[in-house]
């Protein structure tokens, strides 16, 4: 969920600024899972733009200020929410780890990167969420682990049906700088898609099945 519409506004009129978000009709983009969508993210561009960076770093503090604390570490999702992640766990002077996709074939083995102990109430930082899946395999492997995992904040999330059913089920609180919702409205603000392509991007977001066989 987004906890203010003017910063979910802005951070939407960001990422198209930026082209982090592409919105194709016409055009589909498929995803590693083989799910077809009119809209591609990537946050990792925000890193190339200080000013962004900085304002996404605020931002993310605000809300983690407002919401989770006191809180023992900061955990960012490998690896687009790592950068994101160090930068907030800095303006907030506490410990930093990073969750790996999976377990080190080599090592370690380690899954979790960096200290933490068991016990330890965690924030985790994500740059977007889709349906939620490896998201929530990283707050697995912190509950593993015997942390206390508070929540997480994420950049965008798709808002997609699929993904608020897997949070609620994990027992995990979502509060995200912007959604799909949001960046549709600014996008149709700013003249980057017309009438008729909304209709078709509200639809995606309801069924993306649906929408992919079409």
């Amino acid at each position: 969920m987004i906890q203010n519409e003017e910063i979910a506004l802005k951070t939407a009129e960001f990422l198209l600024q930026i082209k982090a978000i592409k919105l194709d009709n016409n055009n589909p983009f498929t995803w590693a899972s083989g799910l077809k969508s009119p809209i591609y993210c990537d946050n990792r561009k925000i890193l190339s733009y200080p000013k962004i960076r900085t304002y996404i770093r605020q931002e993310f503090v605000k809300m983690i200020n407002e919401l989770y604390l006191p809180t023992d570490v900061v955990a960012g999702v490998a690896t687009g929410a790592i950068a994101h992640g160090v930068l907030v766990a800095q303006d907030l002077g506490l410990p930093f780890v990073y969750v790996r996709a999976a377990e080190k074939k080599h090592g370690l083995s380690n899954k979790i990167e960096g200290v933490i102990e068991s016990g330890q109430s965690v924030v985790v930082v994500e740059d977007l969420v889709s349906t939620g899946k490896s998201s929530l395999e990283a707050v697995d492997a912190l509950r593993d682990a015997g942390c206390n995992v508070k929540g997480m904040v994420a950049i965008f999330s798709y808002d997609l049906p699929v993904a608020r059913e897997n949070f609620k089920k994990a027992k995990v609180m979502l509060h995200t700088l912007t959604d799909y919702n949001v960046l549709i409205k600014k996008a149709l603000m700013n003249n980057s898609i017309s009438e008729s392509d909304l209709q078709s991007l509200v639809t995606w977001r309801e069924d993306p099945d649906k929408w992919g066989a079409q």
